[in-house]
This record gives structure tokens, C-alpha cells and sequence, in this order.
């Protein structure tokens, strides 16, 4: 087993000298042995996979662990947040977040409260998204470009979101939320996925 802690910071005025005092504490609380830091710095925007942070993921093993000072650390789409847990979960890593008391495999009330905050908050994220989508489609319209359902056999509206709405499937978001995020309804979600999966 090995316990590793993931800094990253965007500017270069910032400094991790504080978040490693704090997991430094929280790994001695824990028994968690030495711990191995990872730093970088990086915008959070930049996908985690392109980050160091991918690299450790990939190199990780089962029973290892991971801390973060905070989960915003880890990007700063919820999405990718929610991507990162699940990579953690599959693998049989456990994840720590020290400022959000969060844990992967913590089946408290306080990590329970954590994770239907992120949903709720993914979901706001979401329809952001959507709304942006809206305007960009009344625009479209309004400068004469012709919208609706692609022409021949097996096309679909959803097509050009098919990476993003697979990527949301994966990480089990309610089929009934994806449906209101790309403006359909679930039956026509449920016709799309079957024709993804054909």
C-alpha cells in the first residue's frame, strides 16, 4: 500500500507549503503511513488526464491511497471531479478530501450529505451548459441556419454530444437529467443510446 498526495496550485505566488502541513497531520491522524507528494503547477481548467494527476492515477494500485487538500484541487469541472472518484472507486483506491471531510469509501453522513451536494451542484452545472447550448441554437437560428433532427436513417439531434452524454452515462447520471440537459425527452435518449450500442 501507498499513500500518495496530489498539490496543485495556478499561479506560481501560490504555495503548497501549508496544504502539505495539513496532510502531513491528517496522514499521521489516519495511520497512514509516509506519504508521497505530487505537485504541479497548472490550471485547473487543463483535464486532469493531461495533468500529473493522470499519470498518478494510471500508476496507482488497489489498497493505495490518495489525499487532496480539497476536491476543487482536482479540476474545476464537477464533471472531472466526478470522473476522478470513479476512477479511484474502480481501481480500489481510496480517496481522501481533507477540507470536505470526503472520503470514497466513507459511508458517513457527512460524506453521504458531500456526494448529494455534488450531484446537486453537477446537475446546476449541467443545465448551465444546456442554457448555453439554447442560446447558441437561437443564434444559429436566427442568422437562418437550419436546425432539427439530421436528415436519413439513424441520425439524431444528440449525435453531435454523443462523447459527453456517454461520458454522463458512464458516471451514472440519471438518464432523466442527461434527457433535460440536451432538451429531449428519455424515451428519445433511451432510442439513442440502443443506436450507440448497436
Amino acid at each position: 500500500m501507498a499513500t500518495y498526495a496530489y498539490l496543485r496550485v495556478s499561479t506560481i505566488e501560490q504555495n503548497t507549503e501549508k496544504n502539505k502541513l495539513d496532510v502531513l497531520k491528517f496522514a499521521n491522524d489516519k495511520k497512514l503511513g509516509n506519504v508521497e507528494f505530487v505537485e504541479e503547477q497548472i490550471s485547473g481548467k487543463a483535464n486532469f488526464k493531461n495533468r500529473q494527476l493522470g499519470a498518478l492515477l494510471e500508476k496507482m494500485k488497489q489498497g493505495d491511497i490518495l489525499i487532496v487538500p480539497e476536491l476543487s484541487r482536482i479540476a474545476r469541472s464537477i464533471i472531472q471531479i466526478f470522473e476522478v472518484i470513479d476512477i479511484t472507486k474502480r481501481k480500489g483506491i481510496t480517496l481522501y478530501s481533507i477540507k470536505e471531510d470526503f472520503s470514497n469509501n466513507d459511508k458517513t453522513i457527512t460524506s453521504t450529505v458531500t456526494t448529494t451536494i455534488f450531484a446537486l451542484v453537477a446537475q446546476i452545472e449541467r443545465d448551465l451548459i444546456s442554457m448555453r447550448t439554447i442560446e447558441a441554437l437561437h443564434a444559429k437560428k436566427a442568422s437562418g441556419v437550419k436546425l432539427g433532427r439530421p436528415k436519413g436513417r439513424g441520425k439524431s439531434k444528440l449525435d453531435e454530444n454523443k462523447e459527453e452524454i456517454l461520458k454522463l452515462i458512464e458516471l451514472k447520471v440519471p438518464k432523466t437529467i442527461i434527457a433535460r440537459q440536451y432538451n429531449t425527452s428519455t424515451a428519445n435518449l433511451h432510442r439513442f443510446l440502443k443506436f450507440c450500442n448497436a
